[in-house]
C-alpha cells in the first residue's frame, strides 16, 4: 500500500506510516511531496487549518505519486477567550472518498504567543523560546510543553487514524455521489 504524505518531514511521514501499520495489514511505503497548502504559513483559524490540510491532500493526490492514499497534515493556532491553542487537521483520502480528524488541543505558553502574534510561525517561536532548531521536524510544541510524553508524531498519528474510519468501515460511510 503506497501512502503519499503532503510533506517531506519525518515527523509526518512517521505517523502515517504508523497510522497506516495500525490500520492495515499490508505492508506500507511512505512517499512525501513537497506541497503549497494555500493558507497562510501559520493557519490561525480551525477553518483555515482544515483547509490547508484538505489542499494538501488534494495536491498530493494531484501530484502524479500515484499512491493508494494521500495525506494532509496541517497544524494551526486558535485564539480562544484571550488564549491561544494549538491543533492539527488530517485529511486522508483514497483521490475518491475522504477522512477528517483533528487532534487534540493544547494551549501555548503566553511568550510563545506573543511571538507567533508578532508573525512567528509556531515552530520558529518555539525554537526561540526553547532554545532549539528546527523542532517543527521533531518534537514540535506539544513535545516540548510535555517533556516528550506526547511526541509531534503520536500527536498526528491518533488523528490520523481516526481520519482513517471511513476506511475501515466503509459500509457505514456511502461514497460520495
Amino acid at each position: 500500500m503506497k501512502i503519499v504524505v503532503a510533506s517531506k518531514n519525518p515527523v509526518k511521514m512517521n505517523a502515517a506510516r504508523n497510522a497506516f501499520q495500525l490500520c492495515f495489514p499490508e505492508e506500507i511505503e511512505v512517499s512525501g511531496v513537497q506541497v503549497s497548502s494555500d493558507v497562510a504559513d501559520q493557519p490561525m483559524s480551525e477553518e483555515e487549518t482544515l483547509l490547508g490540510a484538505r489542499n494538501r491532500a488534494r495536491k498530493a493526490a494531484e501530484s502524479n505519486m500515484d499512491g493508494d492514499f494521500y495525506v494532509g497534515i496541517e497544524g494551526g493556532i486558535e485564539i480562544l477567550s484571550g488564549r491561544m491553542f494549538a491543533f492539527a487537521w488530517i485529511v486522508v483520502s483514497n483521490g475518491m472518498a475522504e477522512g477528517e480528524a483533528r487532534t487534540a488541543t493544547f494551549e501555548l505558553p503566553p511568550e510563545v504567543s506573543r511571538l507567533v502574534l508578532g508573525g512567528m510561525e509556531l515552530g520558529d517561536a518555539d525554537d526561540q523560546v526553547f532554545s532549539r532548531q528546527n523542532s517543527k521536524q521533531q518534537n514540535g510544541a506539544v513535545g516540548l510543553l510535555t517533556h516528550d510524553r506526547v511526541t509531534r508524531e503520536n500527536f498526528y498519528q491518533q488523528a490520523m487514524v481516526l481520519a482513517l474510519i471511513p476506511f475501515l468501515t466503509p459500509e457505514l460511510y456511502p461514497p460520495p455521489s
